[in-house]
């Protein structure tokens, strides 16, 4: 049975369109110098806008992993304005408010460490309470901690020195390192006893650093706080979104900052981008002419020229957003590192867990691919509309 008009026509068509992309390829070799640096800086402004953009989605996801196992709720006390010790007497009274299921006081605290030149965090935990002098290291204390004078990798039953109150030198062992889902969590973050604890900083017994609550039903959350604030005028209820949002905020703004940075950068590759596709030279202008001379039609011309450009900008926004996946999850944001990650000591082995967002490397497909396409077309036409001889004499 002979193949009908239909199934010949799709094979013709790819057949041509792959014709027309080795001609294309041929094309962009030939013009090799010019072809090499639009894919340099194209692939550049990609590089610092991808990475921009796979950082904050990235953060973000870290800060729901570490709210996943935060409280509901976290009660603080403010004195003169500013965070102080609140007496563990009111978690009795928050007990008692309709809806709240659990209240427990928190210790913890910043402590400076002059071995590593760091703060880190200590905070009691229940598990610890009948292993007095033994503490649980995060992953970066232990890479960053001094032992014997040297800055090396903690290992188990390595002793760590804490300065006390009264001016003794602590001596606490390490009972394990741990790491957490999130890395926001574990790595500054030391657990330890309750009387370890109490013996590095001067807090009364009978006093914690904040309460932290669970309730029977989420949406109970802010009138529980507002009966909270009632009860007790000095305190503050911070609740999980605010949290969240909070995070948001911060590294929303980071990045923001790098934008404005960027603008420059992105200003300057739409002029040279728009300068390079829009104005063909000589070469190009005759090599149109003579296809238009030997037979071809203007919009095989336009197809032509529509295939150089997407080989271009997509040869660019792959390079530009392979380069930024390396960036931000594999060399730490090394560029970016002190805007958006902050200038923390603990942090120079700090990794991401790789996060892509389609939605926004689609829209920097249409930002960047896309424009740069059809400004290559344009020229293009205007040249492919013209007589052929007119344009082989350069008339």
């Amino acid at each position: 049975m002979a193949p009908t008009i239909g199934e010949l026509k799709m094979p013709a068509i790819i057949e041509k369109h792959r014709h027309l992309i080795d001609f294309a390829l041929s094309s962009l070799i030939r013009r090799k110098g010019k072809t090499f640096s639009l894919i340099i800086v194209f692939a550049w402004v990609v590089f610092l806008l991808a990475s921009v953009m796979f950082f904050s989605r990235a953060i973000q996801q870290e800060a729901s992993s570490v709210l996943q196992g935060s409280p509901e709720m976290i009660v603080q006390r403010l004195v003169a304005g500013r965070q102080s010790l609140i007496p563990v007497s009111y978690a009795k009274d928050i007990a008692e408010i309709r809806g709240v299921q659990h209240v427990a006081a928190r210790l913890w605290g910043y402590y400076y460490d002059p071995l590593s030149g760091a703060n880190v965090t200590l905070m009691v935990n229940d598990d610890l309470k009948e292993r007095v002098g033994e503490v649980l290291v995060g992953d970066a204390v232990s890479f960053r901690t001094a032992v014997q004078g040297q800055k090396q990798r903690a290992r188990k039953n390595d002793i760590l020195p804490f300065k006390t109150a009264a001016g003794d030198v602590l001596m606490l062992k390490v009972a394990g390192v741990f790491s957490a889902a999130s890395q926001l969590v574990a790595s500054d973050l030391i657990l330890l006893s309750e009387q370890d604890f109490r013996s590095i900083f001067p807090i009364e017994p009978g006093m914690a650093t904040d309460l932290v609550l669970q309730v029977r039903n989420a949406k109970e959350l802010a009138t529980i706080a507002s009966k909270i604030l009632q009860m007790h005028p000095d305190t503050r209820p911070i609740l999980k979104d605010e949290i969240l949002r909070t995070y948001d905020a911060i590294f929303g703004w980071r990045s923001g900052i790098v934008f404005v940075l960027l603008t420059g950068a992105v200003f300057a590759f739409i002029i040279l981008a728009w300068d390079k596709a829009t104005g063909l030279g000589a070469d190009e202008r005759r090599e149109i002419g003579i296809l238009k001379a030997i037979g071809w039609e203007t919009a095989d011309v336009l197809l032509l020229k529509s295939w150089e450009g997407v080989i271009v900008s997509l040869t660019a926004f792959l390079l530009g957003l392979a380069l930024a996946y390396v960036h931000i999850f594999m060399t730490s944001s090394a560029f970016f590192e002190p805007v958006l990650k902050g200038w923390a000591v603990l942090y120079p082995e700090f990794r991401l867990m790789p996060f892509i967002d389609a939605y926004q490397i689609a829209v920097l497909f249409f930002w960047t691919v896309v424009p740069y396409t059809i400004a290559s077309i344009v020229p293009s036409w205007r040249s492919a509309t013209v007589d052929p001889d007119t344009v082989m004499r350069g008339t």
